[in-house]
């Protein structure tokens, strides 16, 4: 093969790889250095070029101690050629594999949190493989669908969670649990969201089973909820079944932090929602009737509209807060007030009888003692009832005598009530 002839061989590798003439010229330049400097009475310091016709010369240089360079000249060996062609086609096969592990890594790196889809190639107890088409993707059992078991040369959709760089080239990590896989297929259905005019967001989701999410529409004229169910359902029957029949709840997004946590119990129908800010808990009031279905299945739907919020939700049915309410009001309370010391901050509690006022350290030590005192009386009365208990039949009673040994009042009566039957049986 001639130089021209090799020439073109290698422009067209470089189009048939993707690659740049010159970054495989660059590459046979430098395996062709390293094979110089291998030889016997080689140059220190040496470089190979190659011009248009492929012609290789390899220059050799004296530098000083200053790094300068003081002499250049050819130094191409003889038979510099046999070695030439066999340098360049071992650099030319590594230097293309390098190439397109580094060009599949570029095309994915940026891809993180995109949907693809992929042909199901092999499963096993560990982790399931798709194929993308130039690369293979990783799918671990810990982002799979519990129970969900897709055959063989199916197409899947699945999230790609991460891409990492190896020495075999990239490995993408790819999920079907992850909550970003919602988003990314009602993108695909709804062009509402695509478009940005209609936002998720919010989403809550237990793979398998079911999912809340909560979209806001940035346009007054646009139903949100209405966008993303399509008509009669059309829109989200095509996510449902994606996910192989997992159930989608959509709710509207509220700013009103009431109205959202109300709809986030959808379908269940609220009364009343009370928050309570230190604690971080909503209360919820629901009626009767209504209290399983806002519960949900071992819990679910309180569960997902908690995680869908930010709330931990306590929910409770009208019967049970309106007990609570009664006892409440039934309950002994202290009549007075609480007030603040501007100055040092402390709380006094300011009795409405106008009796002496108690700071908290006081009232928290008056109210354990009368913790106690309820806990010694209680103590107390169960004693006395053992010692005043009555003697079962048998035990030994102790006659009651007078102080100067003679029979007590209650002996003399019950004899002269002797006496007397024995006189009327006369």
């Amino acid at each position: 093969m001639t130089t021209p002839d090799m020439m073109e061989a290698l422009q067209a590798l470089a189009a048939e790889k993707g690659m740049t003439t010159e970054l495989l010229l660059e590459a046979v330049a430098n395996g062709l250095e390293s094979a110089y400097k291998r030889m016997p009475e080689a140059a220190d310091d040496a470089y190979v070029v190659i011009d248009e016709m492929f012609n290789i010369s390899v220059i050799a240089q004296e530098i000083d101690e200053e790094g300068n360079v003081v002499q250049e000249w050819d130094d191409t060996p003889e038979n510099f050629g046999r070695i030439a062609a066999q340098t360049a086609r071992q650099v030319l096969t590594q230097r293309i594999r390098e190439v397109e592990r580094d060009m599949k890594y570029d095309e994915y790196a940026g891809r993180e949190g995109d949907i693809v889809t992929g042909i199901i190639q092999q499963t096993d107890s560990r982790y399931t493989l798709l194929d993308l088409g130039r690369v293979e993707a990783l799918l671990p059992q810990s982002e799979q669908v519990p129970y969900e078991r897709p055959e063989p040369n199916s197409r899947l959709k699945a999230y790609i969670v991460e891409v990492r760089k190896t020495a075999k080239g990239p490995q993408i990590v790819v999920s079907r649990t992850h909550p970003g896989l919602i988003r990314e297929l009602f993108k695909l259905e709804v062009p509402e969201i695509s478009d940005g005019i209609v936002e998720m967001k919010a989403c809550a989701r237990e793979p398998g089973h079911r999912t809340k999410i909560a979209v806001w529409s940035n346009d007054t004229n646009i139903d949100p909820v209405g966008a993303c169910v399509g008509a009669r359902g059309a829109r989200v029957r095509q996510v449902v079944n994606e996910l192989r029949g997992e159930k989608i709840d959509i709710v509207p997004f509220s700013e009103d932090q009431h109205d959202f946590v109300a709809k986030a119990l959808s379908p269940a129908k609220v009364r009343e929602v009370r928050f309570h800010e230190v604690e971080g808990v909503a209360e919820v009031v629901v009626p009767d009737h209504q209290l399983s279905l806002a519960i949900g299945r071992e819990g679910q739907n309180a569960r997902l509209a908690a995680r869908l919020t930010g709330w931990r939700i306590d929910i409770k049915s009208e019967t049970q807060i309106l007990d609570e309410e009664t006892a409440y009001a039934e309950g002994d309370w202290a009549e007075g007030e609480w007030v603040t010391d501007p100055e040092t901050g402390e709380q006094t509690w300011v009795p409405a009888d106008g009796s002496e006022a108690m700071s908290a350290d006081d009232w928290a030590t008056a109210a354990e003692e009368a913790d106690q005192a309820a806990a010694a009386g209680v103590l107390l009365e169960d004693s006395s009832e053992a010692v005043t208990q009555e003697p079962d039949e048998g035990d030994a009673v102790p006659s009651e005598e007078t102080d100067d040994g003679e029979p007590s009042e209650e002996e003399d009566n019950q004899e002269e009530m002797e006496i007397e039957e024995e006189e009327l049986t006369n």
